[in-house]
């Protein structure tokens, strides 16, 4: 049997080695040897080195690489773990030595804007659902590759790490790449489910990150929890809304990698989005937040797509486009939540 028909012969490709990166890198070299990207040299070497990242304790099995080639030669399935913003610029390094027989997993929870190259979001204000790219919509657009898949869920990666118990959500249109993910990933602390609706699961984990933020600002105002419980209902409801505009399905958004992680994030310090809300609420400025985080809160983007998303076509959104009233244009979050107390909303749930 050929190297490429017997997944279990090569190893697995791990690219990019942020927090969340990392742990699924450790959890994957339990069962099988990992090769892993990273953009800076001084973590591979660190990597092959001392079996660590930036002072982290890593499996032994794990191997550093900087070299696309040598990864997408050396391993036929791949989980593709970078930030959003450098999401496009890592698929196109990487798409010269990608082949229809790879697999690819990504575990981003962001979307990529899509323009024409002169144009910015700032020029065009309003956009529509073609100028949105889910990251594995970006995979299929840049690349050869057919056989996509999406991992999200609520997956705080210091308790993964951690070996504490947990869940993951595999989504693809493919049931080998599911059930890959789940022969790869699955463990006695961490659970493995499928999903065929892969834009719906990238959605969940992409448009929970709005309401972290805004969850974040309640706790750093001392609001308490039925605020907390307003706002995540009322979030679960958006979020429904503009997954539906976006192409995803209700099944998803009342799962695992919806409600599921919206609950946690809201609820987290750990969560970057949930920590640039408490921070605003503080009365920190978004820019000093920003510079003095070591990883990206992808719901800041989002919060500016969906806004653009919301006026391109029509729709209301109250918590994201008043979220980016007090991320962008100074709006007070007092105010921000008093808005949300008045809205006239006249029923509790009605998308089912």
């Amino acid at each position: 049997m050929s190297s490429k028909s017997n997944l279990s012969e090569k190893s697995i490709g791990v690219v990019g080695m942020g927090s969340f990166g990392t742990a699924i890198a450790n959890i994957l070299a339990s069962k099988n040897k990992v090769i892993a990207y990273a953009r800076r040299m001084e973590i591979v070497d660190e990597i092959n080195t001392k079996h660590s990242v930036e002072g982290l304790k890593i499996h032994e099995s794990i191997e550093g690489t900087h070299d696309p080639e040598y990864l997408c030669k050396s391993c036929d399935t791949i989980f593709l773990m970078v930030p959003s913003a450098a999401f496009m610029e890592v698929v196109r390094a990487f798409s010269p030595f990608l082949y229809p027989y790879h697999m690819v997993i990504h575990g981003t929870k962001g979307l990529c804007l899509n323009l024409p190259s002169n144009k910015s979001l700032d020029e065009v204000g309003k956009i529509s659902r073609k100028n949105i790219l889910t990251m594995s919509e970006v995979i299929l657009q840049e690349t050869v590759v057919i056989r996509v898949g999406c991992l999200a869920g609520p997956n705080l990666a210091r308790e993964l790490y951690a070996s504490q118990p947990a869940a993951t959500v595999v989504a693809s249109r493919f049931n080998e790449v599911i059930m890959e993910g789940q022969r790869l990933l699955r463990n006695d602390k961490f659970q493995v489910y499928g999903n065929s609706d892969i834009v719906g699961v990238e959605l969940s984990g992409v448009l929970k990150n709005i309401i972290a933020i805004a969850a974040g600002a309640l706790a750093g105002l001392g609001l308490g929890e039925n605020a907390k419980g307003l706002l995540i209902s009322r979030g679960m409801v958006e979020l429904v809304y503009l997954g539906n505009a976006l192409g995803g399905s209700l099944k998803s958004f009342i799962g695992l990698a919806g409600i599921g992680d919206l609950v946690t994030t809201c609820n987290s310090t750990l969560s970057r989005n949930y920590t640039v809300g408490y921070r605003l609420a503080q009365g920190e400025k978004l820019t000093d937040i920003l510079n003095s985080m070591e990883e990206v809160a992808e719901g800041i983007n989002t919060v500016r797509l969906m806004k653009a998303f919301v006026e391109g076509t029509g729709m209301r959104a109250p918590i994201t486009e008043n979220l980016y009233k007090v991320l962008f244009e100074d709006l007070k979050i007092e105010e921000a939540l008093q808005y949300l107390m008045k809205y006239p909303f006249s029923v509790d749930v009605d998308f089912l």
